[in-house]
């Protein structure tokens, strides 16, 4: 089937498509109420059918019998460690702690916290606590306590999983205290504190409460899986909300599963048996549905690594990788692919492996610039796809739908959108904008399976923070066009764009023209204010290792070529070389902070930052340069 059959059937028979994709799926019960509303009148997916997530990713391959393949290799460098489980292995070392949990009273509904670095019990305990029919909300191992404190209150989890320590290139970082302190701050309190010792560092036990991970596992008993309806929530997973309160996104069992299925075969073009790597975290949406669910639900062998793309030891790690285990596809953000380009700019260090069985490279999380595009193409010579979603949707909108049909990329765009993403562009007064217009991106409602039907516990935070804007749609937030071809491009949120002497200006499009400079691995643009245009863009850059350069010289370079790339329009002048740009964990630089920072307001640092001290380098070098606002 072509692209445009399967995209056009996706929305024009929404309910058969869907019907025919639940299919693939062993169901305990079938669903027969493919489509339907819920008591807020929100579209639901598969409301009648029952399943067990676990049982999907796990036990039909054991009993389809297939169990001796591997279903994970643990890969850590910062450790020295490899470790291989099968589909048996795993599903008995998953149904073993499932028992562990529900010794401690963890039943259908109930939900536990995980907060673990990237090892394998952190995949066991998500997968044991879905073997349960309970909700799992993983925490970013290492958050500060006064976040993991805000969640725990919010989700109210009767077990807290973690581990004695995380493990960082160059530091060991405690995890037990800050559970410990998070716990103390939190009015919720957990009956249960389930702790895996690594050797590294050794937690405290509170006495009464905590439980030694190995000792209780030793005792339990296997624990069957739990029938749940296709609408009971399979996991909560907080996101950044714009009042500082996160948003628990709330994801279902029975369109996840459908959903990340169907991904696996038309977005990725994996087979069972395939090594797929999603170099990421299990703390956050692309580690829940491409580390854990999607490969597991394809019989696929998924990777799950703890290190980083440079210094564990060096930028050839993903490479590394990729030789050893003969992965097919590759997923991690553009960030890791700047970093790489960094640190070994001409890919010297690709030449040490031998990457023949690695077909394709995924990239998602922010928008992926052209010169990374390029970049990554050119010393890899591997298709490179940059794909576009969100944590609240699950899975990818806009992609190149390479098990379904490959299409010429064209660099700056996502593709097109993937069958079941309805996806427009819209004007201020929602009304759809002709092909080569920017405006709001939004998806006409139905969602397909697999986005979120609400927010834990607030559902008029949802319908206000997505539905509000745009009555019929679901508003994503991000700005951009269809071009004639029917390629999107996402031009990054939409308050990165600028108003410029009335002139409305994407502060990606100047980011695209700065960074294809040859000294510069990486830069923000950010529209500062200005009493006279009313904002003015700032480019700030990092450049290549062992560049130097005159900063004089480049900025009147990098001024040259926007003006020649944009136009005078954009009034580009001023350039700044920093090293360091302030990103969340997840490699999304914090323009909104540096925007902050520059109009001199108060802000908040969100939990999600990486490195605090970037802002105070940021800070004086706008000040050094009179960029900072003393109004």
């Amino acid at each position: 089937m072509s692209y445009q059959t399967e995209y056009r059937e996706s929305i024009d028979n929404p309910q058969a498509f869907w019907a025919d994709k639940a299919g693939a799926l062993n169901w305990y019960r079938a669903p027969r109420q493919v489509l339907s509303k819920d008591d807020n009148g929100i579209d639901r997916w598969f409301a009648d059918g029952e399943l067990n997530t676990a049982y999907l990713a796990l036990d039909v391959h054991v009993e389809q019998g297939r169990g001796d393949q591997t279903a994970i290799i643990y890969d850590s460098p910062v450790t020295g460690t490899v470790a291989r489980y099968s589909y048996l292995e795993l599903t008995e070392e998953v149904a073993r702690f499932a028992g562990v949990l529900r010794a401690q009273g963890v039943e259908k509904g109930d939900r536990v916290v995980i907060y673990m670095p990237m090892i394998p019990q952190a995949v066991i305990a998500m997968l044991a606590v879905a073997r349960l029919g309970a909700v799992h909300s993983v925490v970013f191992g290492g958050f500060a306590a006064p976040e993991l404190a805000v969640r725990i209150e919010d989700a109210e989890p009767k077990v807290v999983v973690t581990a004695s320590c995380g493990i960082e290139v160059d530091k060991l970082i405690p995890y037990k205290p800050l559970l410990d302190d998070a716990i103390v701050r939190s009015s919720h309190k957990p009956q249960c504190c389930v702790v895996y010792q690594r050797p590294q560092v050794v937690a405290q036990m509170v006495p009464g409460r905590d439980l030694d991970w190995n000792e209780a596992v030793a005792q339990a008993q296997p624990a069957d899986c739990v029938k749940v309806q296709g609408t009971d929530p399979l996991y909560i997973l907080y996101t950044s909300g714009t009042t500082g309160k996160p948003k628990g996104v709330v994801r279902d069992n029975g369109g996840h599963a459908v959903a990340l299925r169907y991904s696996m075969k038309a977005i990725y073009d994996m087979e069972p048996g395939d090594v797929f790597w999603a170099a990421s975290d299990v703390g956050w949406v692309v580690g829940h549905s491409y580390i854990v669910y999607a490969p597991l639900f394809s019989g696929c062998t998924t990777l799950v690594y703890e290190g980083k793309p440079v210094r564990t030891p060096d930028a050839g790690a993903f490479w590394r990788v990729c030789a050893d285990y003969g992965v097919k596809a590759l997923f991690a953000a553009p960030t890791a692919f700047r970093a790489i380009k960094k640190e070994d700019p001409q890919g010297k260090l690709l030449e040490r492996y031998d990457l023949s069985r690695l077909k394709t490279i995924f990239m998602a999380g922010e928008r992926l610039d052209p010169p990374t595009y390029h970049w990554t193409l050119e010393v890899t010579g591997k298709p490179v796809v940059d794909h576009w979603w969100q944590t609240e949707t699950g899975w990818a909108i806009c992609g190149n739908p390479m098990g379904i049909e490959a299409f010429e990329p064209k660099p700056g765009s996502a593709t097109v959108p993937i069958p079941g993403f309805n996806v427009q562009i819209l004007d201020p007064e929602g009304k759809p904008l002709p092909a080569g217009e920017q405006g709001s991106v939004a998806l006409k409602l139905p969602l397909p399976p697999g986005c979120l039907p609400t927010v834990w516990g607030d559902f008029e935070r949802f319908r206000s923070g997505y539905l509000r804007d745009f009555p019929g749609y679901y508003c994503s937030g991000d700005g951009g066009y269809i071009d004639e071809d029917g390629y999107v491009f996402i031009m990054g949120r939409t308050d990165d764009v600028i108003n410029v002497a009335g002139h409305r200006l994407s502060t990606g499009e100047m980011e695209e023209v700065v960074a294809g400079h040859p000294a510069v691995a990486e830069c923000a643009v950010i529209g500062i204010a200005d009493s006279l245009k009313g904002q003015q863009p700032v480019g700030l850059v990092l450049l290549k290792d062992g560049v130097e350069v005159n900063e004089a010289d480049l900025e009147a370079e990098l001024v040259g070529r926007v003006r020649d790339a944009i136009g005078a329009v954009a009034c580009f002048r001023r350039v700044l070389v920093v090293q360091r740009l302030p990103k969340t964990r997840s490699g999304k630089i914090l323009r909104k902070l540096l925007r902050q920072i520059a109009d001199g307001q108060s802000y908040s640092i969100p939990s999600t930052i990486d490195d605090p001290t970037s802002l105070d380098e940021i800070e004086a070098a706008l000040d050094r340069r009179g960029l900072v606002s003393k109004g």
